[in-house]
């Protein structure tokens, strides 16, 4: 079982299936500024799946440094996770403190990219 590559696929699904349902049910229902909120996130949550699964693929061919690579991709799971649904829930409730949270996302996916290109440095090493 490759968890990343699970993690990266079910993103990646959920992607489609809530920017298609946002296009369709939400658009209507919020203000231009929600609206662009949303957009963001289901941008960064579309990067964040094709990331995830890039690193679960690698991971599943034993690429070397195994360790960073599932690190980093750890933290754009998390980082997609807080950033990206935090917006979606704020947009769907109401609840504009609920993007409190969004800025943690937001390190996460730093702190991701941070560990993936310590990896490429350690690349061969490990």
């Amino acid at each position: 079982m490759n968890p990343v590559l699970i993690a990266g696929a079910i993103l990646g699904f959920l992607s489609v299936a809530v920017g298609a349902s946002a296009e369709h049910l939400l658009q209507q229902r919020v203000d231009d500024e929600v609206w662009r909120w949303v957009m963001t996130a289901v941008r960064y949550h579309q990067v964040g799946a094709l990331v995830i699964t890039a690193l679960g693929l690698a991971l599943a061919a034993d690429v070397r440094p195994a360790r960073w690579i599932a690190m980093a991709a750890y933290f754009l799971l998390g980082g997609t996770l807080l950033f990206s649904f935090s917006i979606y829930a704020a947009a769907l409730t109401g609840i504009h403190a609920l993007t409190y949270v969004t800025p943690l996302g937001g390190v996460s996916l730093m702190f991701g990219w941070l560990v993936l290109i310590w990896a490429g440095f350690r690349a061969g090493k490990d």
